[in-house]
């Protein structure tokens, strides 16, 4: 297959991924997290002065990452002492000043993550490793003291929320085998005598984010209505309102620690993300439910935002316009680029234009998408189905040089938020329950169909990749179907009962609630690895060694069973690569490989 020149090489694509995420603002100053690529994918953690100065406040080998659920959050919080900090290392809270950085907590592998900052001391968030998986909130003092264990006895917890006269501490939890969009409570301990109870919540009903409005009154985000609404309630579950029902999404799935959706703004206005699909920015009149979106250059956000006064601090992205660190006064308007994901952009005509679709997949069921058209195409050209990961999650229409790679070559791309995606609606999430690797089958294959049945993509030239969970769903529409000219899959799920016993705890029991009971039969029938022999279409499978959410094993032994059956399959392993790919050198040669892969496939198809 021939391939038009482009100016955007995997060196720019790989080396574009600073990840900048976690802003928090204080006045004049912000700070961030961004990735190293170049230096392994180290986390660092930057400052940005009030006189526009930037400095990277941990030089290597710091490393700013939690590891609690193994995906993390929010690593650090800005308090009066200075900035503290889970390092990946031995998972300790350290706070830096000036020099070296100090350690507050012990030497014993608890992990720390939803750092939340008290009059003295932080409340968090630590998860223990000692033969069973335990957590716990606890209460950490700046000045090095003991750490506090003060609520136990839930599997998961999230969000300590300390009441702003000192006296209650709001939380989310849960239990296995529920997932925090599937079900959660809020609840509130009184310290004065440790005496909880539930506010709000329960097994059909995700609560997220709950804020103070005062002594007696929370915010929260709810699912009860089945979408992620907003909503006001005493501490005692009494005066329950919706602030601003709408069949939108004002929250997102609860994969990281310490993002806020919302924040209470300094006039009591709710600085609010919602919408479907992406998210936008709005300010929320509590009173009035009146919501009015700010006037700015991004079509979306990520679900971290950080207030001070009238100030806001986010990560934000558009169709052109890379992910940035974005300030923003909401007196004056006024809207600043902080900091870029992607320094130089190509010439824009190389970018492609994320257009949102919608198409009926099987049974009539709605399925949407992003459509990224190829340059220079005329008439039906290849293409690419992406699949997420997550499951529960979604793919939004933000600027991904990596898409761009291949539209600017002359391959198209679709993005399929397929049922089970977030973004839409608890009904579409739970298209999912018990139906994987058969409704996101379904819906990625109906994504391929429609590509074809449209008139854009050539029939023999379609070709699916996706990672982790995406993963899965690629191995298993080769085996399902034959609409694919072959498929790639990074670090996927081959295996579910595997999976089952050597995943972390955190996603442990998930595969109950996407597929069912564990149960040989019904795994049989789900499972790409005994689905094996449908496969007919080539295969590359892409795997970090060090992946502690799916173990390298998922994807060797698929590749193996492919082998053994004659059907073309490149396995490729990466040393020191975790659960997504991180290293330049890694994310290169895993680039350069898809694209040799692609030409191959279109010019046998």
């Amino acid at each position: 297959m021939p391939l038009w020149p482009s100016p955007i090489s995997t060196t720019d694509v790989a080396s574009s991924g600073l990840r900048l995420a976690w802003p928090t603002v204080s006045g004049d100053e912000v700070w961030w997290t961004e990735d190293r690529p170049d230096e392994g994918g180290r986390t660092t953690i930057v400052h940005r002065a009030a006189d526009g100065t930037r400095t990277e406040l941990l030089a290597a080998p710091w490393n700013a990452r939690s590891r609690v659920h193994e995906y993390g959050g929010q690593p650090y919080l800005v308090t009066p002492r200075g900035v503290v900090f889970v390092d990946i290392t031995d998972q300790r809270l350290y706070l830096i000043t000036s020099g070296e950085p100090e350690p507050l907590t012990p030497d014993d592998g608890s992990r720390y993550a939803d750092l939340h900052l008290g009059e003295d001391r932080l409340w968090c968030v630590r998860e223990r490793h000692d033969g069973k998986v335990t957590r716990a909130i606890v209460s950490v003092p700046l000045d090095g003291g003991p750490v506090e264990e003060l609520v136990t006895g839930n599997d998961f917890y999230a969000y300590p929320t300390l009441s702003p006269d000192g006296l209650h501490l709001a939380y989310i939890c849960w239990n296995h085998p529920r997932m925090p969009w599937n079900g959660t409570e809020l609840r509130i301990t009184r310290l004065a005598d440790g005496n909880s109870w539930t506010v709000k919540g329960g097994s059909s009903e995700s609560v997220l984010a709950p804020a103070w409005k005062d002594d007696s009154h929370l915010y929260l985000v709810s699912d009860w209505s089945g979408w992620w609404n907003l909503y006001q309630i005493g501490i005692y579950g009494t005066s329950s309102q919706a602030l601003h029902p709408a069949e939108e999404e004002f929250g997102s799935p609860l994969w990281q620690l310490g993002g806020r959706p919302y924040l209470v703004m300094a006039d009591g206005r709710l600085a609010v993300l919602h919408g479907q699909g992406d998210l936008r920015l709005g300010l929320l009149d509590p009173e009035t439910g009146e919501l009015r979106d700010l006037d700015v250059p991004y079509s979306g956000w990520d679900p971290a935002l950080s207030a001070d006064g009238t100030t806001l601090a986010g990560v934000a992205y558009g169709g052109a316009i890379p992910r940035s660190v974005a300030r923003i006064d909401t007196v004056t308007g006024r809207v600043e680029g902080l900091r870029r994901d992607i320094a130089e952009l190509p010439d824009v005509s190389y970018l492609p234009t994320p257009e949102p679709v919608e198409f009926t997949g099987r049974f009539g069921r709605r399925v949407h998408a992003f459509l990224y058209r190829p340059l220079h195409a005329e008439g039906p050209a290849p293409y690419v189905v992406f699949v997420h990961g997550g499951p529960t999650a979604h793919s939004g229409s933000a600027l991904d040089l990596e898409k761009a790679f291949f539209t600017s070559r002359g391959i198209g791309v679709i993005d399929v938020n397929y049922g089970g995606s977030t973004g839409y609606g608890r009904a579409y999430r739970d298209r999912l329950r018990g139906q994987w690797g058969i409704v996101d089958v379904e819906d990625t294959v109906a994504a391929a169909e429609w590509l074809v049945a449209e008139g854009h993509a050539d029939p023999a030239h379609v070709a699916v990749r996706g990672g982790s969970a995406g993963g899965w769903t690629v191995m298993a529409a080769c085996c399902r179907s034959n609409v694919f000219a072959g498929g790639v899959s990074y670090f996927g799920v081959s295996a579910l009962a595997p999976l089952n016993a050597h995943t972390h705890d955190f996603e442990s029991r998930y595969t109950e609630w996407l597929v069912g009971p564990e149960d040989p039969a019904l795994y049989a029938s789900r499972e790409p690895l005994a689905l094996a022999g449908g496969v007919s279409c080539p295969m590359l499978l892409l795997q970090g060694l060090d992946d502690p959410v799916v173990p390298p094993s998922q994807s060797s032994a698929f590749a193996d069973a492919l082998s053994e059956r004659g059907v073309p399959c490149t396995y490729l392993a990466f040393e020191g690569e975790s659960h997504g790919f991180r290293r330049t050198e890694t994310r290169t040669a895993a680039l350069a490989a898809e694209l040799s892969f692609y030409q191959q496939i279109f010019t046998m198809a």
